[in-house]
């Protein structure tokens, strides 16, 4: 015979059960198909959850997931040249309601537009001509092959396997990890994440890239009559290179270590201070370096 406290017990937890089983089920399913051009442009919207976009070979755009108890409703709308998916919140609960998950499927061509808040954004397999992300907190992993990609981050880390002529990644606190076959222009810039850029030995045209406090290394190759600028206020910057570099190196550093193998590092004569002036091969291409504190170096491999 179960006894009396026992018993209590039970019935509270029979009570409780269904408030426990809630959250899971008070998530939307997602289930919508629209028409897509090849070539069309989709815009993405969704301020807390996940975004997450997958290339295949369909002139549509299937969309699934959940949309998150507190939620007002996704809105779909637009044609099959532009589409709009936007997860819309009321205006005075935002921070009550629930993640909404968003999955994808997009024609491998299209044109992407993507925000996110706090919401981690995934793209994978896309080969349109633009690729455009900004997020506030949330990670953002991309491996696709746009002809332009621009993506923006404010606390969130960036994980970019890009094959593209023109790249753009800015952060201020999250760190950057760029690599692929970047083989145009690239612009790396953060305030205190650390940076790698890593170009997979393919010839860049132009490389840029500005830090305060934040460390990077780049490893890059450098085209005929192409470029590359460094700038750092206190962090450490490490250009890594290969041997046949052709290019005239110009360095300055108010305070930092400046190391260029070969070169003669010029100190000044009264306080901090020091530059430096070289050439490698035919000096076809231009190499600035500028660090105010922080230690630039030239590695060459």
């Amino acid at each position: 015979m179960i006894s009396k406290p026992l018993m209590l017990a039970l019935l509270a937890c029979l009570a409780a059960a269904p408030l426990l089983g809630a959250p899971a089920q008070a998530a939307t399913p997602i289930n919508q198909t629209r028409p897509m051009a090849a070539r069309g442009r989709i815009d993405i919207e969704n301020i807390k959850g996940r975004i997450q976009v997958r290339a295949w070979d369909k002139n549509e755009v299937r969309i699934t997931g959940s949309l998150g108890k507190g939620v007002e409703k996704l809105v779909v709308e637009g044609d099959a040249q532009h589409l709009t998916v936007q997860v819309r919140y009321p205006r005075r609960s935002k921070n009550k309601s629930e993640p909404t998950i968003l999955i994808l499927d997009v024609p491998r061509a299209s044109n992407l537009e993507i925000d996110g808040v706090s919401a981690d954004i995934d793209v994978l397999g896309t080969a349109g001509s633009t690729l455009d992300i900004e997020s506030v907190s949330g990670d953002v992993t991309v491996g696709a092959a746009p002809r332009e990609a621009s993506i923006d981050s404010v606390s969130g880390d960036v994980r970019a396997t890009l094959h593209s002529p023109s790249v753009r990644v800015e952060s201020v606190s999250g760190d950057i990890n760029l690599r692929g076959r970047l083989n145009g222009e690239i612009h790396a810039e953060t305030v205190s994440g650390s940076v790698i850029v890593d170009s997979n030995r393919e010839r860049v045209r132009k490389v840029s890239f500005a830090s305060v406090s934040g460390d990077a290394d780049i490893h890059v190759a450098l085209a005929d009559g192409g470029s590359i600028k460094t700038e750092s206020v206190s962090g450490d910057t490490t250009l890594f290179l290969p041997k046949s570099v052709s290019a005239r190196v110009t360095g300055e550093s108010f305070s930092g270590d400046l190391t260029i193998p070969g070169a003669k590092i010029i100190k000044t004569k009264y306080g901090p201070g020091s530059s430096v002036e070289h050439r490698y091969g035919s000096g076809s291409g231009e190499i600035t370096i500028e660090n105010f504190s922080g230690d630039a170096e030239l590695r060459l491999e």
